[in-house]
């Protein structure tokens, strides 16, 4: 696709249901397009969609061996649920190799090599020999992702697709609640936004929903869609 087909696809997906891009997407790919998910609360509409529309995609998770053990539970929950297509990526590194390079403490002194080796490393592996990368982020979630757009191609030659670009939190809970979606475990202990243990935090009454992500770090965003 050139950039005139992007752009023309750009303005009509921004008409169309997030099924509607998951159908083009899949005929237009088949196996190689895949999307990628943390297994978290607001996973799960995409996730519910994926497994109507396009049920043999695959679903990379990035076990990056800091995750809580009820994300691992609700991921094996949700493959159970829903027939997903599963595929686990871990880091180049283990835990151990990770402590004995860098020490125990790499997520609060560097936090975005942290991510890049436990996240952003594994997911280009990940994506080597694919043409396009679906993942559910929203434009309400973040500054950055407020200018993205549908389709996104990358330099790399891997076209990132956004089928809930458009959603709202209130549109995604809607849904949610109409079709008695699961959510993770820690949802009702205060975790709306769950990312790896070491830098996830419960959220307080009047913050914003990702506040619990890197708290205490000028940091929004692990890299992966940056």
């Amino acid at each position: 696709m050139d950039e005139h087909d992007i752009f023309s696809l750009n303005e009509r997906f921004e008409q169309a249901t997030t099924e509607e891009i998951l159908r083009w997407t899949w005929q237009t790919f088949g196996d190689k397009v895949a999307t990628s998910s943390s297994f978290q609360t607001q996973s799960v509409p995409l996730l519910h969609l994926i497994a109507q529309v396009c049920p043999q995609m695959v679903v990379i998770f990035l076990d990056t061996g800091f995750h809580f053990s009820e994300t691992l539970a609700f991921r094996d929950e949700l493959q159970a649920r829903y027939q997903l297509n599963i595929k686990v990526i871990y880091p180049a590194i283990d835990k151990n190799q990770l402590f004995r390079q860098y020490g125990e403490g790499l997520y609060r002194q560097d936090p975005d090599l942290c991510c890049y080796i436990n996240k952003v490393e594994p997911m280009k592996r990940a994506l080597h020999g694919l043409t396009a990368w679906i993942s559910g982020v929203r434009r309400d979630q973040t500054s950055h992702r407020q200018g993205l757009r549908i389709l996104e191609p990358q330099a790399d030659g891997v076209l990132r697709i956004h089928p809930m670009l458009n959603w709202t939190k209130k549109e995604l809970w809607n849904y949610i609640n109409r079709y008695q979606l699961p959510a993770h475990p820690l949802f009702a202990k205060g975790y709306p936004s769950i990312g790896c243990a070491p830098c996830s935090r419960p959220v307080f009454a009047g913050e914003d929903e990702r506040a619990g992500r890197w708290a205490d770090k000028d940091k929004t965003e692990c890299g992966l869609h940056l």
